[in-house]
């Protein structure tokens, strides 16, 4: 994967600010785990409460915590004064996401100055072992602050 240089030297500390201020990460129990240019992991522990009838995390639960990694990796490479906005997503689920604890990580593919593409795959992990549950390609906008806003 190609390395990337951040436009904002204060990269790590504005996208950490970013993600803090999402109250539906704080409510899932996401975290971040990792955090490089273009590059992010989070973590995210089994919840019954976050289950569908089967047990497993439910698929939305699973696709908002691939968003938010697709988002934050891409925001880590935008210049300072920007905010970040998901302008499209697909997903692919790929096994039933079952185990203790779960892994968000995405990487830019192709920076913009406007758009930036993004992938993102999910894992279930238990007992050590991962099993991929599913994988997302986004497409993630610059947006300039406005005052006031």
């Amino acid at each position: 994967m190609a390395r990337f240089e951040p436009k904002n030297p204060d990269f790590r500390a504005v996208a950490t600010a970013t993600f803090a201020r999402q109250q539906a990460m704080r409510t899932l129990g996401i975290s971040i785990a990792r955090l490089e240019p273009g590059e992010v992991d989070l973590s995210m522990p089994y919840s019954h409460h976050f289950s569908q009838q089967n047990g497993f995390v439910h698929a939305g639960i699973i696709t908002a915590g691939l968003d938010n990694a697709c988002g934050i990796a891409a925001f880590t490479l935008m210049p300072a004064g920007c905010d970040i906005l998901t302008v499209e997503f697909k997903t692919n689920l790929l096994a039933p996401a079952k185990g203790a604890r779960f892994a968000f990580r995405a990487q830019v593919i192709r920076p913009g100055r406007t758009l930036t593409v993004c992938e993102a795959r999910a894992f279930s992990e238990t007992d050590g072992a991962e099993i991929l549950v599913a994988t997302m390609t986004g497409t993630l906008m610059a947006l300039p602050q406005r005052a006031g806003h």
